[in-house]
């Protein structure tokens, strides 16, 4: 038998070919695909998380010196012991009037004070006070700007700590804005330069740096 006679006598083979609806389940399934990887990609936000998605926001000063002021004015006033109690308390046991009256404040003791005095001499708007029944190993000044310095007001309750905030900074300008509050509330009505001289009745917080110099941070100051 011939080479030619063999091909001939094979049977033709078939080109494979893709069905049409073949080609058709392909194209719908990778669209489907892609929807998918959009769908499942993109982030819903429900209403009213928007601005919680947005973050925290910034610290205002002026904010919050307005609105927390009068909390710690009184929570200072309600904290407050009179001047000779306390200082008899502080020579007797340090721990015990630590426990007792103070707030812990950077390793420092902060306490709340009220007393009633009349007024010395002053410098740079730090004033001497004569308190009646204060020892006289203890003196007693109250400051009344225009800087007023320390972080009293925002230590002696307790009630504002580090973690409230976002930062160092904003902690330390806690403290700022609610000096800032006090001296627009409480000290600017008054002149300071004409206090020497005069009765006072004050309210406020001193930290235990020194406990026979005590430099009080006022919430409340009236002239008698």
């Amino acid at each position: 038998m011939s080479t030619a006679t063999a091909a001939e006598s094979q049977p033709p083979q078939r080109a494979r070919t893709t069905p049409k609806h073949l080609g058709r389940w392909i194209a719908i399934a990778l669209t489907v695909i892609g929807l998918l990887v959009v769908v499942l990609g993109t982030k819903i936000v429900p209403e009213g998380a928007q601005e919680e998605a947005a973050g925290p926001e910034a610290f205002d000063k002026a904010t919050f010196g307005a609105e927390q002021f009068p909390t710690a004015q009184q929570e200072i006033t309600d904290r407050a012991v009179p001047a000779p109690e306390l200082a008899e308390a502080l020579a007797a046991d340090p721990e015990a009037a630590a426990e007792e009256h103070g707030v812990e404040s950077a390793g420092q003791m902060v306490y709340s004070t009220t007393f009633t005095g009349t007024v010395g001499e002053g410098e740079g708007g730090i004033y001497d006070v004569a308190v009646e029944g204060m020892p006289d190993s203890v003196s007693v000044r109250i400051q009344t700007g225009p800087a007023i310095n320390g972080t009293e007001l925002r230590d002696a309750t307790g009630i504002f700590g580090f973690g409230q905030f976002t930062n160092q900074i904003e902690y330390q300008d806690a403290g700022a804005a609610l000096n800032e509050e006090m001296k627009k509330q409480v000290l600017d009505p008054l002149d300071p330069s004409s206090l020497p001289g005069q009765k006072v009745t004050v309210t406020g917080a001193f930290t235990a740096i020194n406990p026979e110099g005590w430099l009080v941070t006022p919430v409340s100051l009236e002239v008698q």
